[in-house]
């Protein structure tokens, strides 16, 4: 696969101009769809503006000031997508987390130091593994088994401390918690939901929200309880 793609045709939720020099970086292969993410050098560069250029970037990304969930980047085409924190040592000492605004655009939002290290991740699939074990599969791709006892189910989301992949909590897909809206007409809402409409068809369940709207449940992202479990953007809170 080539390592890009032109302007014109990158995904509409990119935050990049659609005029300029007719190639841009593909992200590479990796937890998250291409129009899910955007790749790391095009945040640096056109989206903070904290280098010029592509060899500022690279010189930025290899003196290891640059984290990704809690890890030390150096590939400037791994792709950052929702959700994803991205980290910036000394001497910029900045933290932010990538959500989609109310149109649809990959946007990076500051956020505390100390939330630069945990994560909510949604759960998109359950599995049994060798040993009859169960494994839970998040929306980045990660891979958590199950502990004894517990009832991980898909929909629910898992608050995680970055890099180890510890569990600090779990955030059930239920009526009155509240939710980010990460699809849809409504995309970038963050909204408490009502109830769940089950179809007995192949069309997805629908979730229906206190504010009026529904969505399928695929773009329904718990992210708290009574309040939000991380820093939102301003503007969503309600």
């Amino acid at each position: 696969m080539t390592r890009r793609l032109k302007r014109g045709a990158a995904p509409r939720s990119w935050t990049v101009p659609r005029k300029g020099t007719k190639w841009i970086l593909r992200p590479s292969p990796g937890p998250h769809p291409q129009a899910e993410s955007m790749p790391l050098l095009l945040l640096l560069r056109d989206v903070l503006r904290i280098a010029q250029s592509t060899r500022e970037a690279r010189l930025l990304v290899r003196s290891g000031a640059v984290h990704v969930d809690g890890k030390i980047v150096t590939d400037l085409a791994r792709g950052v997508g929702l959700m994803d924190t991205l980290a910036l040592g000394a001497p910029l000492q900045a933290n932010y987390r990538l959500f989609k605004d109310r149109r649809g655009k990959l946007r990076l939002y500051p956020i505390p130091a100390d939330e630069a290290t945990v994560k909510i991740g949604r759960i998109q699939r359950k599995t049994t593994v060798r040993g009859g074990r169960l494994q839970v599969t998040l929306h980045d791709g990660r891979n958590l088994r199950i502990p004894e006892g517990q009832d991980w189910k898909v929909g629910d989301s898992l608050k995680i401390h970055l890099p180890d992949q510890k569990v600090l909590g779990r955030l059930p897909f239920a009526v009155g918690h509240l939710a980010y809206v990460a699809g849809g007409s409504h995309v970038g809402e963050l909204a408490r939901i009502e109830k769940v409409e089950v179809l007995n068809s192949p069309q997805p369940n629908r979730v229906h929200f206190k504010e009026g709207f529904s969505t399928v449940k695929q773009y329904v992202f718990v992210v708290g309880e009574a309040t939000p479990q991380i820093t939102l953007p301003e503007g969503l809170n309600r």
